[in-house]
């Protein structure tokens, strides 16, 4: 069993009001704002108690959906909640800093933050990019929708820089954001900063 110590992990607080927002408009809205595909194969980083995968299962009807946390107390909630509303996804115990999948194996990653309550976020990045098929995507949540949603935890807490990363800026929707992976040398670096 994981047992993260609290320099590397901030849990999430569970707030209904919170959970109810995340299924009924953020992920119908970013879904629809960032053009996330029907079809893909989706793994959605620090699931927790599984509140956006029926709305993703529902919304995107993935050819397979993967949440991971690294609470297993959460998963079990997760697992009632898949079931309750006859969702379909595969869960795992599992740190986004070494997933427990293959290269390549996912076309969308989608983190609601919690990139935003661990410590070295940049090897969970260097990760979800290893996961992802070339020309796939990662939808993150902005600064602006961390402060929004955890105003005194978000304090100090920043994604790394991407400059010089092979995700590259692909959309920007003030809440969320996404990054497409590089499909070869022609799409790589710039030469410029890309944040």
């Amino acid at each position: 069993m994981i047992t993260p110590s609290q320099t590397e992990y901030r849990a999430f607080p569970n707030e209904e009001g919170r959970n109810t927002r995340q299924a009924q408009l953020e992920v119908p809205t970013l879904v629809r704002v960032l053009g996330i595909p029907s079809g893909a194969r989706m793994l959605e980083v620090g699931c927790g108690r599984g509140v956006a995968l029926p709305a993703l299962d529902r919304l995107c009807c993935p050819r397979r959906l993967v949440g991971i946390d690294i609470e297993e107390e959460s998963l079990t909630e997760a697992a009632g909640r898949l079931q309750e509303e006859g969702a379909r996804a595969e869960l795992r115990c599992a740190d986004v800093r070494k997933l427990p999948f293959s290269d390549e194996a996912f076309d969308v990653v989608i983190d609601f933050g919690t990139l935003y309550h661990i410590a070295r976020a940049d090897a969970a990045v260097t990760e979800i990019a290893r996961v992802l098929v070339p020309g796939g995507m990662f939808v993150y949540e902005t600064k602006i929708s961390q402060f929004l949603s955890h105003p005194v935890r978000s304090q100090g807490r920043h994604l790394p820089t991407f400059q010089d990363h092979v995700l590259r800026r692909r959309r920007w929707a003030v809440l969320w954001a996404s990054r497409t992976k590089a499909s070869g040398p022609e799409d790589g670096r710039s030469g410029r900063p890309d944040k």
